[in-house]
């Protein structure tokens, strides 16, 4: 349950070219080219509400300059680079992402904002043709973590920076420390085959959990001045229980899981869920806690 990105792969409309999608990171495009890309553009409101308490971290840590060139990595609908824009008044943000419904949006959004300066593509982060050093900082709210190929992905990140340039990214924790995953998947997993989301190294919300692979990783890829700081905030899930199954149920993943489960285990699922949100029920809705890394530094 939950949902764990501003997915981190960039173009123009349709799908993209072969030779702009990494061959390990198609299976992703394909995904946030479908239903989840449409599902996350209807949720675009929530989703920042969700991260509303992160989210400062993230560009407090980049420190965008009003002349600052800032690249957003895996900015699906364009929070966080709309964001960069209103600091970088004077400079430019390119977001880039692989899902053209959610840069669609995006783009829609910068237009009713009125931001010039911001700009977004579609296509892979990990194979992108960025210009050697075109920006100063390059940004990701939890958009880093799905690469089929974390080394080149980063790698080329580097390359798109000037030397010196600020790298600056929020990434989940463990699955286990994430409450905003497990009070819900704790809930239904009597009733429900749950996905397995944190299988070790492997692409997914939770693949750089392990700070000591984050830190090792960004040496690597010519990287260093490497900060790693945790971030525990709670997470703004709804504004009551029936409103947050509501949300979670119609995910498509959510969806695909409730419909090989008999009509008795839909109904428990349902049942379990809104009670064990009821718990988390205070003044300002439903939170629960997340567990994230800011992560910073510099390229040699």
């Amino acid at each position: 349950m939950g949902q764990g990105t501003d997915q981190g792969v960039a173009g123009d409309g349709g799908t993209p070219p072969p030779d702009k999608i990494a061959a390990g990171n198609a299976g992703q495009a394909e995904t946030w080219n479908g239903d989840d890309g449409r599902y996350w553009v209807q949720q675009r409101e929530r989703q920042e509400a969700r991260y509303r308490r992160l989210t400062p971290h993230l560009m407090a840590a980049a420190g965008i300059r009003a002349d600052s060139r800032v690249l957003d990595i895996g900015c699906g609908s364009g929070g966080t680079s709309l964001e960069a824009a209103r600091a970088a008044a004077e400079g430019s943000v390119l977001g880039v992402d692989v899902s053209a419904p959610m840069l669609a949006e995006a783009r829609k959004r910068a237009a009713d904002s009125g931001l010039p300066q911001v700009a977004f593509e579609r296509g892979d982060a990990q194979v992108h043709r960025f210009a050697d050093g075109a920006f100063d900082i390059a940004i990701s709210r939890f958009g880093v973590m799905f690469f089929a190929d974390p080394e080149a992905a980063f790698a080329n990140i580097a390359r798109a920076l000037r030397p010196g340039g600020q790298l600056a990214f929020l990434c989940w924790r463990s699955l286990r420390d994430n409450a905003y995953m497990t009070v819900p998947m704790d809930a239904i997993a009597p009733y429900v085959q749950l996905p397995e989301l944190d299988a070790p190294g492997a692409p997914g919300p939770f693949s750089l959990a392990d700070a000591d692979r984050i830190r090792k990783l960004l040496d690597s890829t010519g990287f260093d001045e490497i900060t790693i700081s945790a971030v525990d905030e709670p997470m703004w899930m709804g504004p009551d229980p029936h409103d947050v199954v509501a949300y979670q149920l119609d995910m498509p993943g959510s969806r695909a899981m409730l419909a090989e489960a008999s009509a008795e285990a839909r109904a428990k699922t349902v049942t379990a869920l809104r009670d064990a949100l009821a718990e988390h029920q205070g003044s300002d809705g439903v939170t629960l806690g997340s567990a994230a890394w800011l992560v910073t530094a510099r390229r040699r």
